[in-house]
C-alpha cells in the first residue's frame, strides 16, 4: 500500500514537471506571479485591439445610411485584412499563440465586413480600384507568401521567415500615421487625428508589447515598439494643438466709396463716404445664386 502511494505520487510529480516545462515553454518566466499579471495584461490588449477593430462601424454607418461611399477609401480596410491574415498563418505556424489568432480571426471578420459594405456603395470605378487591391494583396501577395514558405523553408525555419514578413508589414503600417502628424502640424488642427484612436492604439501597442516580451517573440515586440512611440508622439502632438481652433480663411472685399459731391458748391467735397454693394451680374436682390450674402463673403478652405 505505501508503496503504491509512493507510486501515485511520482506520478503526479512527473505530471506537474511536465505541466510546468509546459507552460514555460510557453511563458519563459519563473515567476508566476508575472506570468499572471502579463497574462491579464495581453487579455486587456485583446480588448483594445477588438476596439481598434470595431472604430470604423461609424463610418460604415454613415456609408450605409447615404447610401454612397462619399469619398472614403478601401485601401486601408484592405491592408487591415492582408494584416490579420498574415499574423494568423504566423499564429498557426509557430503554435503556442492563441491569442494572435483570437484577435485577428475577429479582426479577418470585421475587414471583409467592411470591404463587403464598400463594395456595395461604391461607384463602379471605386469597385474596380478596390477589387483590385483586393486581388494584389489578399489573394496574390498572400498566396504567394504562403507558396515560397512551404515549399522553400522547413521547421522553425519557416515561422522565423514568416515572422520576419509580419514583422517588417507590421512597421509600415505604423509609420503610416505620420502622414496625419504631418498634416497636424501643418494644419494645427488635430481634426484629423482622434484621439480616442490615437489613445486605443497606444494602449493596444504597449499590451502586444509586453505579449511579445512574455513570450520572447522579437516579432511581435519589435513592431509595437514603433507603435508605442508613434502613439505618444501622435499624443503630445494632440496636447498642444488641441485648443488652437482654425475657422478657415476669411477674406473681405473691398466694395468702392462713392464720394458726394455738394450740388450748390461744386468745388466742396462732402467728407461722408458710403459703401455700395455691386452684386454680381448672376445675382438678385444682393444675393448670390447659392443664396448667400455677397456683404461678407467668407472662403473655407478643407485641407
Amino acid at each position: 500500500m505505501q508503496g503504491v502511494i509512493i507510486m501515485r505520487s511520482c506520478g503526479a510529480t512527473c505530471v506537474n514537471k511536465d505541466k510546468s516545462s509546459r507552460d514555460r515553454a510557453q511563458y519563459p518566466f519563473a515567476d508566476d506571479s508575472l506570468q499572471v499579471c502579463l497574462e491579464i495584461g495581453v487579455s486587456t490588449g485583446n480588448i483594445f485591439s477588438f476596439m481598434v477593430f470595431i472604430a470604423p462601424v461609424p463610418t460604415f454607418y454613415r456609408i450605409i445610411k447615404k447610401k454612397s461611399s462619399e469619398g472614403f477609401h478601401s485601401l486601408p480596410y484592405v491592408v487591415g485584412l492582408f494584416s490579420a491574415m498574415l499574423w494568423i498563418y504566423y499564429a498557426m505556424v509557430k503554435t503556442n499563440v492563441i491569442l494572435l489568432i483570437t484577435i485577428n480571426s475577429f479582426g479577418i471578420f470585421a475587414e471583409i465586413i467592411y470591404v463587403a459594405i464598400y463594395f456595395t456603395y461604391a461607384t463602379k470605378k471605386q469597385r474596380m480600384k478596390s477589387l483590385g487591391f483586393v486581388l494584389l494583396l489578399n489573394v496574390g501577395a498572400f498566396g504567394l507568401i504562403i507558396f515560397l514558405t512551404q515549399i522553400l523553408c522547413e521547421g522553425p525555419k519557416r515561422a522565423e521567415v514568416i515572422g520576419w514578413i509580419c514583422m517588417a508589414f507590421s512597421i509600415s503600417v505604423f509609420v503610416a500615421p505620420l502622414s496625419v502628424m504631418g498634416r497636424v502640424i501643418r494644419t494645427k488642427s488635430v481634426e484629423f487625428m482622434p484621439f480616442n484612436l490615437t489613445l486605443t492604439l497606444a494602449f493596444s501597442a504597449v499590451m502586444w508589447f509586453m505579449y511579445g516580451l512574455l513570450l520572447r517573440d522579437v516579432y511581435v515586440a519589435v513592431p509595437n515598439i514603433a507603435g508605442m512611440l508613434l502613439g505618444v508622439l501622435q499624443m503630445v502632438l494632440y496636447g498642444i494643438y488641441r485648443n488652437i481652433k482654425t475657422n478657415g480663411v476669411t477674406t473681405e472685399t473691398k466694395l468702392p466709396t462713392v464720394v458726394k459731391v455738394d450740388q450748390e458748391m461744386p468745388t466742396k467735397v462732402n467728407s461722408e463716404a458710403v459703401t455700395v454693394n455691386i452684386p454680381s451680374k448672376d445675382s438678385k436682390n444682393g444675393e448670390a445664386k447659392d443664396g448667400k450674402s455677397l456683404k461678407d463673403p467668407q472662403i473655407i478652405s478643407q485641407v
